[in-house]
């Protein structure tokens, strides 16, 4: 199958449940046999942002449609300039990864003082969904036509029990009121994957 069917979303998918399922066992394909964080969050964004505007139902590319998703992560991960040695800001601000939609942010502090939806995810370790982001104490605005958006935390599970955040994954949609519960647990799986689909 060629790599762009992936996001193609059948008839018979009526429910955002089903969607969800749809979603991961596509995604799930299309990050088999490849390790590389970069490679497979660019996948990852196209495959879930493409998937959403063929699914008019409930996104589609209208009034309600989804207009950003993507990748926050954290500054360390990404590759430090030839010939330079880290320095004491690493681990302090997520940075803008792969992503779908209009240019954005590019990046987000999260310590000492997170800001943001997607820090506050990030810090709190938990998805938030929120309903009118206007609404949001210190919520950035990317982008001014964004009325609603869901962050989940991508979370690495170690043997020894801990858990460690290395980023976000940060959904907006145009309408208020845009996500749910449905998208929440489709949205936490999908990250789940994500986290254990790459070498951090």
């Amino acid at each position: 199958m060629p790599h762009a069917d992936a996001s193609f979303v059948p008839e018979d998918i009526k429910t955002k449940k089903e969607f969800w399922e749809h979603v991961y066992v596509q995604l799930e394909a299309l990050l088999g046999g490849q390790r590389n964080w970069v490679t497979n969050l660019a996948n990852a964004s196209s495959q879930i942002y493409s998937s959403l505007q063929a699914f008019p139902m409930y996104f589609g590319k209208d009034d309600k449609a989804v207009n950003w998703c993507g990748f926050y992560v954290l500054d360390h991960l990404f590759p430090a300039p030839r010939g330079t040695v880290p320095t004491p800001s690493d681990h302090k601000k997520l940075l803008l990864g792969p992503f779908c939609g209009k240019p954005a942010c590019l990046f987000i502090s999260v310590y000492p003082k997170p800001r943001g939806v997607c820090a506050d995810a990030f810090i709190k370790r938990e998805t938030l969904l929120v309903p009118e982001v206007d609404l949001y104490p210190g919520h950035i605005a990317c982008d001014g036509e964004t009325k609603s958006e869901i962050v989940v935390p991508l979370l690495i599970q170690h043997t020894n029990g801990t858990e460690e955040a290395v980023g976000v994954l940060d959904l907006d949609c145009l309408a208020i009121g845009g996500f749910d519960a449905d998208d929440e647990i489709g949205l936490n799986r999908i990250a789940k994957l994500v986290v254990s689909s790459c070498d951090w």
